[in-house]
């Protein structure tokens, strides 16, 4: 257990701080790299937890998919810091009111949260032998069978999102060649192929 308490503290503690430079970086690239640091740690108290499919996942996806493009698109993008310095100074007050009705709401739902009166005992026993089962099988068995529906759904509204970042950010840029699809199947033979009577003798050697 000592063992145990030491490792979530410092897995804990490093996520803490991350989470914190993250906002408080001047370099965006550090900020994404505090950020990949962050999910690293977060992986751990899963494992802590017994959640390895979480961990493998948070780990593969966030910081495998989310983190390096955050960061590839941070070092390619010519961000310009003090105009971005200048807008958050603009939209302090804002930011401010937001920052703290969201606090609100946090004490407000952690003042009002009540553990239930089997918890200690499910704690203790979560599954009967009989039930007993991995964490990756228990996921699997509670989306695809009481959540199907939502994650249908997601994925569909990933889908939308997907689409609407490619068309947002298409461009058209004169000079450019591009494939045209509608020229190209509807092609007659007429317009691509010549055919030349040439006679016996007349040819070019």
């Amino acid at each position: 257990m000592i063992v145990e308490a030491i490792v979530f503290y410092m897995f804990s503690t490093i996520l803490l701080l991350s989470g914190i430079m993250v906002i408080s970086a001047r370099n965006p690239v550090h900020s994404v790299l505090f950020l990949i640091l962050g999910f690293f740690n977060a992986a751990g108290l899963f494992v802590l937890l017994g959640a390895e499919f979480l961990a493998m996942i948070l780990v593969i996806v966030y910081v495998g998919a989310v983190a390096v493009l955050f960061l590839f698109v941070v070092m390619m993008l010519n961000v310009d810091m003090s105009r971005m310095r200048d807008n958050l100074k603009k939209n302090m007050t804002v930011a401010a009111v937001v920052g703290f009705v969201l606090l609100g709401e946090l004490v407000w739902i952690f003042s009002n949260w009540h553990f239930s009166e089997d918890a200690e005992l499910n704690v203790q026993t979560p599954f009967s032998a009989e039930d007993a089962m991995d964490n990756t099988r228990a996921l699997g068995e509670v989306m695809y069978t009481d959540y199907m529906l939502f994650f249908q759904m997601a994925g569909l509204v990933l889908l939308v999102a997907m689409i609407g970042a490619i068309t947002l950010t298409l461009r058209h840029r004169p000079g450019v060649k591009r494939q045209k699809i509608n020229e190209q199947v509807n092609r007659q033979v007429k317009d691509v192929l010549r055919v030349e009577q040439v006679e016996s003798g007349s040819g070019i050697v």
